[in-house]
């Protein structure tokens, strides 16, 4: 009886699962962000033609096979690096809100990376993948967190090279992230900032910042109002996340540790109290919407520590 061929290492299936991150967190504007409980998940085969089963959310922008992020990354750094682009067939499951401020596009560029890595024997580090990502969205944070977990701290240090701590932040900090109806491009929401700041509102940065971080790494929740305070970004997106100033005002009520936008926004993601009901802290930011007449989805969420999952 003839020996069964092996099949070439890199040729079987690969599982992903990536989450969604929010970054700037306030202050810490392109530098931090957290991963976070919703994901989503990718299997992908070697196929005759590219093809793409999608469920969840953003069904039909996952499912277009015309301009695919994921399917434009996996191709373009195969052809980058001079290797055979081999068609894949794609299952996804799709938890994370598309274009709005939940970090969609890093990790479709991890997925696309991760695929040619594994499909195109790269060999990459977790290093090459964070920072090919980071080149690509032009900022490290949402990209570290999503493939490493928890509270990621970044930097680039040249054009593809990222300097990266990944912290498992201490005690339980339950999210609720509201999600409005409309989409933000990152650019547009780029597009209303300044030049330039005061020395005033860089220190005050850089100190919300520092706290910031230590109320992650110590547990301290009461250090999260003020930590959360920011000059760079928040007061000049406002008016595109009307969200924002609305949800701010709840900050010190039962429950609300604190708010801040979610990357570049519209959504924003609402710090409650690990102490108080989680269920009356969402009651109460579902009433304070409706009397200012806004419109949101509530979706209940926490910090993930997983890694970026993967497997053969």
């Amino acid at each position: 009886m003839p020996k069964k061929k092996k099949r070439r290492r890199g040729q079987t299936s690969l599982h992903l699962a990536l989450p969604a991150t929010s970054a700037n967190l306030g202050p810490a504007f392109d530098a931090a962000a957290l991963a976070l409980d919703l994901y989503i998940t990718i299997v992908a085969r070697p196929a005759a033609n590219f093809f793409i089963l999608a469920s969840g959310r953003d069904q039909e922008i996952c499912q277009a096979i015309e301009d695919h992020l994921i399917l434009n990354t996996y191709q373009q750094v195969l052809e980058s690096q001079s290797v055979k682009v081999v068609p894949l067939a794609l299952r996804i499951k799709n938890a994370i809100p598309i274009g709005k401020g939940c970090g969609s596009s890093a990790a479709a560029r991890l997925a696309g990376i991760a695929l040619a890595n594994h499909f195109g024997h790269l060999h990459w580090s977790d290093a090459q993948i964070i920072g090919e990502a980071s080149r690509r969205e032009h900022h490290p944070d949402n990209a570290s967190a999503c493939w490493l977990g928890g509270l990621a701290i970044a930097r680039m240090s040249g054009e593809a090279e990222v300097q990266v701590v990944s912290v498992r932040p201490k005690g339980k900090w339950p999210l609720l992230l509201a999600i409005p109806d409309a989409r933000l491009s990152t650019e547009e929401a780029r597009s209303v900032l300044p030049e330039q700041y005061s020395r005033v509102d860089a220190v005050a940065n850089i100190q919300n910042s520092m706290l910031l971080f230590a109320a992650f790494a110590q547990g301290r929740h009461d250090l999260l109002a003020s930590a959360l305070e920011d000059r760079i970004h928040q007061p000049y997106r406002a008016a595109l996340c009307p969200l924002l100033p609305c949800l701010l005002e709840l900050t010190g009520r039962p429950g609300i540790l604190g708010a801040a936008l979610s990357g570049a926004g519209p959504s924003v993601i609402v710090f409650l109290d690990p102490h108080f009901s989680v269920p009356k802290a969402r009651q109460l930011v579902s009433t304070h919407l409706k009397a200012s007449g806004l419109r949101a989805e509530l979706l209940l969420t926490s910090i993930s520590s997983h890694r970026a999952r993967h497997s053969h």
